[in-house]
């Protein structure tokens, strides 16, 4: 189980959740968001990154500055979120080779994992960081092949179930695990993992 701890600051939090056994740590660069890093933030969280995947999230940056801006201060992914084109995740994968995708069943109902060319593919809720819960009955798990991610109003209190429900490859959190707005809870990232990596025992 691939578990994706997204939206971090803090250096000490991306520690925390390296060490409670995250797979991934993703930093998001938007500034209409509460989880908005600075390049200062970013390259501090960085520094402390060994180990895992290391993820640059936007939303409304150009791709492929995006994807300058990924290798420069030196991510080894860039994650996509929202409504890019397959001409993007190209001009992004030739700067970068690692393009994630993330978007919502709500957005592309007729989603299928692969069709911008990413790596991986996250799908998320209908308001990506809002933390609410979505339907994850509306999923066609077959189409998304075995390297998907689930997000989108996860928390340590039912990714369990979103497991169970769904089997997906890994589990992206933000919001569930934070103490407000863009404020990581470094217990609840503890929490978050160890019930992840239990569901995925379970399922087995």
């Amino acid at each position: 189980m691939y578990v994706k701890i997204c939206g971090l600051r803090d250096p000490a939090h991306a520690e925390h959740a390296i060490a409670c056994g995250a797979d991934a740590i993703g930093v998001v660069m938007s500034p209409r968001s509460s989880r908005h890093a600075t390049l200062t933030e970013a390259a501090a969280v960085l520094a402390v990154a060994s180990g895992v995947d290391t993820a640059l999230v936007v939303n409304r940056m150009d791709a492929a500055e995006a994807a300058q801006l990924a290798t420069e201060l030196g991510f080894d992914v860039l994650q996509l979120h929202g409504t890019y084109t397959v001409a993007d995740f190209a001009a992004a994968r030739r700067i970068i080779p690692r393009v994630w995708r993330a978007t919502s069943i709500a957005d592309d109902p007729e989603l299928r994992a692969g069709e911008r060319g990413e790596e991986r593919l996250l799908v998320d809720g209908a308001i990506p960081g809002s933390g609410k819960p979505w339907d994850l009955t509306s999923l066609d798990t077959h189409r998304l092949g075995t390297e998907w991610l689930l997000a989108g109003g996860l928390d340590p209190e039912n990714v369990a179930a979103a497991i169970t429900a769904t089997a997906p490859g890994g589990v992206d959190v933000s919001s569930g695990v934070e103490s407000a707005p863009g404020v990581k809870d470094p217990e609840r990232i503890a929490q978050f993992i160890s019930a992840a990596r239990q569901a995925h025992i379970t399922i087995q």
